[in-house]
């Protein structure tokens, strides 16, 4: 059984942008700029967008957070990626999601430049990445597309599995692996679907993106699958000193065993998300040079 590492590849991936990044300031005199906005104080959140700034930090680019309290209105916030739109010295918008209730998350990511939109979600991008067109793609599939090509696992004709249809993860991972080059028969799997386990069992390679603490079980996994777990769920435990640990969307201890490949949590899927989110900063930066 091998383990996924998300820690190893990010590492890669990150100093593949960082040489880049040197390269680029060298050739244009410019430096790739990153802005992040984040509505209200959840504190998983607050946490992400401090990872981000670090990382932009260790490849060498430099970034704005914007740091809004939660009653900010959907106008205010329209306005400030309004201007972040026109500012020539921005080259990606990201925007922390979840956003309170009161602010439409539909209108936020269709106002923001499809050329700045490093999340892959505006509607341009979506469509054309299930066009097979060059676009943005979301930084979570993008990163476990780059563990599977890391660790040299070949999707071409194999079923993959994929539990959760979200515009985050779900819809655009099945987008790519149904691409020519990567040629994967996808089953996508929801929360309507019946008797998942039906599904899981047959999977080659099963992507658990639900949001929920260890739901798939032993017994819904195929002998020698590769899993990805996308999941990062706070459980109970008295045990660690903040009192809960992380854990995925996959019961590892008991499924890894049975596994050819598996990512851990932490250390998966988390790490690729930034490590990605980065490099899409940095072509936003070659594009509008």
């Amino acid at each position: 059984m091998v383990i996924l590492s998300g820690k190893e590849v990010s590492a890669q991936v990150k100093s593949e942008v960082q040489a880049s990044c040197r390269e680029f300031v060298s050739r244009t005199g410019r430096t790739p700029c990153l802005a992040v906005v984040l509505v209200g104080d959840d504190a998983a959140s607050a946490t992400y967008v401090a990872s981000k700034g670090r990382a932009c930090e260790e490849v060498g680019f430099t970034h704005q957070d914007h740091m809004l309290p939660d009653d900010t209105s959907e106008t205010a916030l329209l306005s400030l990626i309004k201007t972040l739109n026109e500012d020539d010295h921005i080259d990606g918008i990201l925007v922390q999601l979840p956003l309170p209730k009161h602010i439409s998350e539909k209108n936020i990511i269709q106002t923001i430049r499809n050329d700045k939109d490093v999340d892959g979600l505006h509607p341009t991008n979506m469509g054309n990445l299930l066009a097979g067109e060059a676009s943005f793609v979301a930084c979570t599939p993008a990163g476990i597309m780059r563990i599977l090509d890391y660790y040299a696992i070949d999707t071409e004709g194999k079923e993959v599995v994929i539990i959760g249809r979200s515009n985050i993860v779900g819809k655009p991972m099945a987008a790519l692996l149904m691409q020519k080059g990567r040629d994967a028969t996808v089953t996508l799997c929801h929360s309507k679907t019946k008797n998942i386990a039906l599904h899981t069992k047959r999977a080659d390679i099963l992507i658990a993106a639900l949001g929920k603490a260890q739901v798939i079980t032993e017994d819904m996994i195929k002998p020698g699958a590769v899993v990805i777990d996308v999941g990062i769920n706070r459980v109970e435990d008295s045990s660690k000193k903040r009192g809960y640990r992380l854990v995925g969307d996959v019961d590892y201890p008991h499924i890894a065993p049975h596994c050819s490949a598996i990512t851990p949590v932490p250390g998966g899927v988390g790490p690729m998300t930034i490590a990605m989110l980065m490099e899409n900063t940095l072509k936003a930066a070659e594009l509008h040079h």
